[in-house]
């Protein structure tokens, strides 16, 4: 299988997480701008939830564009990583409704961590599979702001028993720190599409 294949199932599938996430917004109870009120928690739980599927789409993107050869364990940590952020429609929903109480905030960072521990696990098992002189090791490095992630989500997690909008800040932190896609893998990649072989 070519990561070409594999990249556009997962394409897909997120296509279908935003999909699901923006049909579970709720309409405002009136005509008014006032109305707007009423599913603020929703649209924020939904923007915050976006950035997030949306970072580890352009992320993703880029990670498959190193791979060389697609193998079985490439293949089921992908599936792992997918199913962890096809959990972020529901995680995403019961902390709206609830108004961003503490379990469903403590959720919704539980999906988040084992979100970024997946796509931790993706990127060893691509380089693993690659071997000891795989590009991706040399452009990942020390891998800081990969590391620190699962880190901060526990600690936000940790922290959500003391108040939620700290855990959730947070969270939001973290989509911040990835905002901005992964150029350590950008020469990996112009180097790749230069080389007729690739």
């Amino acid at each position: 299988m070519t990561s070409g294949r594999m990249e556009a199932f997962s394409d897909g599938v997120l296509a279908i997480i935003i999909t699901i996430m923006v049909l579970e917004l709720r309409l405002p109870n009136g005509s008014s701008f006032g109305a707007l009120r009423g599913i603020i928690p929703s649209l924020l739980a939904y923007v915050l939830s976006f950035v997030f599927v949306g970072i580890y789409w352009v992320n993703h993107h880029h990670l498959l564009k190193t791979v060389t050869h697609v193998t079985g364990a490439i293949l089921w940590a992908n599936l792992d990583l997918l199913f962890w952020l096809s959990l972020f429609p529901f995680a995403t929903r019961w902390m709206a409704v609830e108004h961003f109480a503490l379990a469903p905030v403590v959720t919704y960072g539980a999906v988040l961590l084992l979100a970024g521990v997946a796509y931790y696990a993706l990127q060893l098992v691509i380089i693993r599979a690659q071997g000891a002189d795989s590009a991706l090791r040399a452009a990942l490095g020390t891998d800081l702001k990969g590391k620190a992630s699962p880190v901060l989500f526990a600690v936000g997690i940790a922290l959500a028993f003391v108040s939620t909008w700290v855990a959730l800040a947070i969270y939001a932190f973290v989509a911040v720190l990835w905002l901005v896609p992964d150029r350590r893998l950008e020469p990996v990649i112009d180097g790749r599409s230069r080389d007729p072989a690739g």
